[in-house]
């Protein structure tokens, strides 16, 4: 029994990293064939609104709306729109310097959260297409015309793009292999969660933001639940820095995918593979599979620790030890934390971590309802 559950516990480690994105690799190559054929070569500048939502950013506001000023899009079809939601720094006094350049400015008096910002800001929005972009994230001067342009495809309601993390380390990594598991899922279907700093939504497929919940992944969500699908565009790029601090990271970590789950409750009807199908299953095996890692983690430890008298056992035994120490090496900053595995390592430990504790708040009843944008 205690074998079972130690190889049945490992599957289930491995299974979200490593056997799902061969399993999208299987069906993009054996089940789907999708029309790469090009979009017929007309002008498609479509009226497009960003909205940029913000909390105490006069860090980064500034540098935000000039980058965002300066992206290779029609002047005249471009509506931007930032929302202070009840900042109380410099921002506000920093955006206002840019009302004459055409950029609206939406000021909450009262903190209400990310989804009320983003609720005010959809309201004055005129754009076909509405794009999401947070202040910490800085955009390529052809990206939105790279993203927009994925919309002349009448099937595509979502486009997220590419965030790029500028500072390596265990974040970057942890990006890029993000972001190559989403170019797989967009390739067979549909993407279960788009960008937080970056991403697109036709007009007509956004829906009323719920507090509490990730709207990116929801917006997600509400595209393929409309009939539509939610892509990669891996030409729209953004770049961010990594998070400042370790606490930090987790916190961040930890509020996304607490709100990850409260949305997926929302939207459980998705989880259906007899009504939508494969994208069904890259939800179980994206989000459900991935969120209960952390726990088969402690399960997989603990059988290994009575197995101990098989030499077998006992090398992954000290395998494991040998993992968890190298992250504590890199979350202390010894020596040791240059060695890329220890990165690796430091990483994968802190993103379950953090699902554990978002699992632990939402088996609880608590609820993220105020949004703090992570420094960086």
């Amino acid at each position: 029994m205690t074998r079972l559950v130690f190889w049945f516990s490992l599957a289930m480690i491995v299974y979200p990293y490593f056997g799902y994105p061969f399993v999208l690799y299987l069906i993009r190559k054996f089940r789907f064939e999708r029309n790469t054929t090009d979009a017929p070569a007309r002008e498609f500048t479509p009226t497009v609104t960003v909205l940029i939502p913000a909390h105490n950013e006069e860090g980064t506001i500034e540098t935000k709306i000039r980058n965002t000023l300066s992206l290779e899009y029609s002047r005249e079809k471009l509506q931007i729109i930032v929302i202070s939601d009840g900042s109380t720094d410099g921002t506000n006094d920093i955006v206002r310097k840019f009302t004459d350049k055409d950029v609206t400015f939406l000021a909450m008096e009262v903190r209400s959260g990310k989804a009320q910002a983003l609720n005010s800001g959809l309201a004055a929005a005129t754009g076909e297409i509405v794009v999401f972009t947070d202040a910490s994230i800085l955009l390529e001067p052809d990206s939105l015309k790279c993203m927009v342009n994925r919309f002349r495809e009448e099937e595509i309601g979502c486009v997220s793009g590419s965030d790029r993390i500028l500072d390596g380390g265990g974040e970057g990594m942890y990006g890029r292999y993000e972001l190559a598991l989403r170019n797989l899922e967009s390739a067979v279907h549909s993407i279960v969660g788009a960008s937080g700093s970056f991403y697109a939504q036709r007009r007509k497929v956004c829906s009323r933001f719920l507090e509490g919940m990730a709207p990116d992944f929801l917006s997600a969500l509400t595209t393929v639940e409309k009939g539509y699908r939610a892509v990669t565009e891996p030409s729209a790029v953004g770049r961010m820095a990594s998070a400042k601090e370790a606490r930090d990271e987790f916190r961040r970590k930890e509020r996304t995918i607490l709100r990850g789950m409260t949305t997926l409750y929302q939207k459980r009807n998705l989880l259906n593979p007899l009504r939508f199908g494969v994208f069904s299953i890259s939800l179980w095996s994206h989000k459900v599979s991935r969120w209960l890692v952390p726990f088969f983690m402690i399960l997989f430890f603990l059988s290994n620790a009575f197995l101990l008298e098989d030499r077998i056992y006992g090398t992954i035994f000290i395998a494991q030890w040998a993992f968890y120490l190298a992250a504590c090496s890199s979350l202390l900053r010894t020596g040791m934390s240059r060695i890329p595995l220890s990165n690796i390592a430091y990483y994968f430990c802190l993103s379950n971590a953090a699902i554990l504790f978002a699992a632990m708040k939402y088996a609880t009843g608590i609820r993220q309802e105020i949004w703090t944008p992570t420094k960086r």
